[in-house]
């Protein structure tokens, strides 16, 4: 290593690199900023190398939650199968699921497969007329992640991503993992971070936490035994001469720290939260035996070590073909895991102060397409569709809008994503209305508002 190495020019790739099998460089990377190196190719406003974004400072409401836990149902849940049944909408819009159940809050009712979520709705909350109007999965999703609408020179960061910025190492956040965290996979073809730049994008683990072991990206090398891993720490340390020549040499302080906190992912107490293996066996059947059921376990566990916002992507739901014999597949697994995510939560202490958040980028239809070739398909379906909410200051049992009587439309209480968001913020203790300084020099929100021309249905005080 040459003894010019300088923090404020490194990037994730040479981080991880110098940081000796990866950990190091999360940890580094995450401190001095990523270069424009690792931002996405289409995000042309990403921030310039080592630049944070500057939040104009505004008094901030109370906190009452710490932590976001985003159930990302890529490919668009369908809400007549899941919180919003019809089952006198006849077969062409029910289907065989046409048999909705009782939960243990009278008055609600959600879909037959989901029996482990019925005996937690006392937890948590359903919004039954989310709406955007838009059909198509990136700027769908877009709108739903971001809270702004697609088009314009602006590319706005993720909710994960501002959460990073107020809550994460700019305010107070000292975890060796870092604060914005993915299971497994990105949650979708668009730039997390936006215009606040690299070092706020999401650390997708990568692994199946359902795995003998649960491989994390830079963390866990697929193979290495933690014996082997120390015997490389050792012969690592005899051969470093550079490091003995220069000792005391502050160029070298970022690389020594990042190399310290790397074998405490590997090797010490830090990195223990991803082995799922110290779990009772029980509760991990509970989750779910699935890649989703373990990640779920796996959120609660990030969210006992102090990670501020955690997503799960959960995909699969693009289901415009054969719709009913995935959803008997689908809605099951996700019934155990978030389910007995909700209720695990609650038993730790830790639901008070964690949101919940489950949603898709849209609903689905609700008049099934039994024709060929989508043999009982449901296609996209941005006008009305539902979210649920948990936790984190979010009161339970309650159900907020109304869809028709088909669930085609909003009847009652339209609910944008910007105005969930702008709540969730304010139950973080975020000002929707701070603005954060883009690259550029100008000043925006991070919730738009009348000005910005979109509609509003405004925020969620009858949850909160």
């Amino acid at each position: 290593m040459s003894a010019k190495f300088e923090s404020k020019s490194i990037t994730r790739r040479r981080a991880l690199q110098a940081g000796l099998a990866g950990a190091a460089g999360v940890w580094l990377a995450n401190r001095v900023g990523w270069t424009a190196e690792d931002a996405a190719p289409a995000d042309k406003t990403a921030a310039p190398d080592g630049a944070a974004a500057t939040e104009e400072k505004k008094a901030a409401p109370p906190e009452k939650a710490k932590a976001v836990i985003q159930i990302w149902m890529w490919g668009g849940p369908p809400h007549l199968d899941t919180f919003d049944p019809k089952p006198d909408s006849g077969n062409d819009y029910a289907g065989p699921l046409d048999r909705p159940i009782e939960t243990n809050v009278s008055g609600i009712r959600i879909g037959q497969l989901l029996p482990v979520l019925a005996k937690q709705a006392d937890k948590f909350s359903i919004i039954r007329s989310a709406t955007h109007g838009n059909n198509g999965h990136e700027t769908a999703a877009y709108m739903v992640q971001t809270g702004r609408e697609p088009g314009g020179r602006t590319v706005y960061p993720s909710v994960g991503a501002v959460v990073s910025l107020f809550k994460g190492y700019d305010g107070g956040y000292d975890g060796l993992i870092p604060p914005y965290v993915v299971l497994t996979q990105p949650q979708g073809r668009f730039s997390e971070a936006g215009f606040l730049g690299a070092k706020y994008k999401p650390f997708a683990t990568g692994g199946d936490p359902n795995a003998a072991r649960f491989v994390v990206e830079g963390v866990v090398a697929p193979g290495i035994s933690d014996k082997r891993q120390q015997d490389r720490r050792a012969l690592l340390g005899n051969l470093n001469a550079l490091a003995r020549a220069m000792q005391g040499d502050p160029r070298l302080n970022d690389l020594q720290k990042a190399e310290e906190a790397a074998y405490d992912l590997i090797l010490g107490d830090a990195g223990k939260v991803f082995d799922l293996s110290t779990e009772k066996q029980e509760l991990r059947q509970e989750y779910g035996l699935s890649t989703f059921g373990q990640s779920c376990l796996m959120a609660r566990r990030l969210v006992e070590k102090g990670v501020r916002y955690i997503t799960i992507n959960c995909d699969g739901w693009d289901t415009h073909k054969a719709h009913f014999a995935a959803m008997r597949r689908k809605l099951p697994e996700l019934d155990k895991g978030m389910g007995t995510l909700i209720r695990d939560l609650a038993d730790h202490g830790l639901l008070e102060t964690t949101i919940v958040w489950c949603t898709g980028e849209f609903g689905r239809t609700p008049k099934v397409d039994w024709q060929p070739p989508w043999d009982g398909g449901r296609h996209h379906h941005g006008a009305c569709f539902s979210m649920l909410v948990a936790g984190g200051g979010f009161r339970g049992g309650q159900v907020v809008g109304e869809s028709d009587a088909l669930g085609e439309q909003v009847k009652d209480r339209p609910v944008y994503p910007w105005d969930l968001m702008g709540t969730m913020y304010e139950l973080l203790g975020i000002d929707p209305e701070t603005t954060v300084r883009h690259p550029q020099g100008t000043l925006v929100r991070i919730t738009p508002n009348a000005d910005d021309g979109v509609k509003l249905g405004g925020r969620l005080k009858e949850l909160t």
